[in-house]
């Protein structure tokens, strides 16, 4: 786990709008906010993001 709470529920919860806004609007870009929603909702679950692993960030406090 490299994600805190804090980031976890900021992610999850944009994520959400993003899969929202998406879904709701007819956007040209619409795939692109369907996959950083999906991002953002899956690196929250897991409570892992991948980019953090790989710059060496960790906003973890463990």
């Amino acid at each position: 786990m490299n994600l805190s709470l804090n980031d976890r529920i900021i992610r999850v919860l944009s994520g959400l709008v993003m899969v929202i806004v998406e879904y709701a609007s007819n956007l040209d870009w619409d795939f692109i906010l369907l996959v950083l929603g999906l991002w953002g909702i899956l690196t929250s679950a897991f409570g892992f993001c991948p980019f953090y692993k790989l710059i060496g960030h960790t906003t973890c406090p463990i």
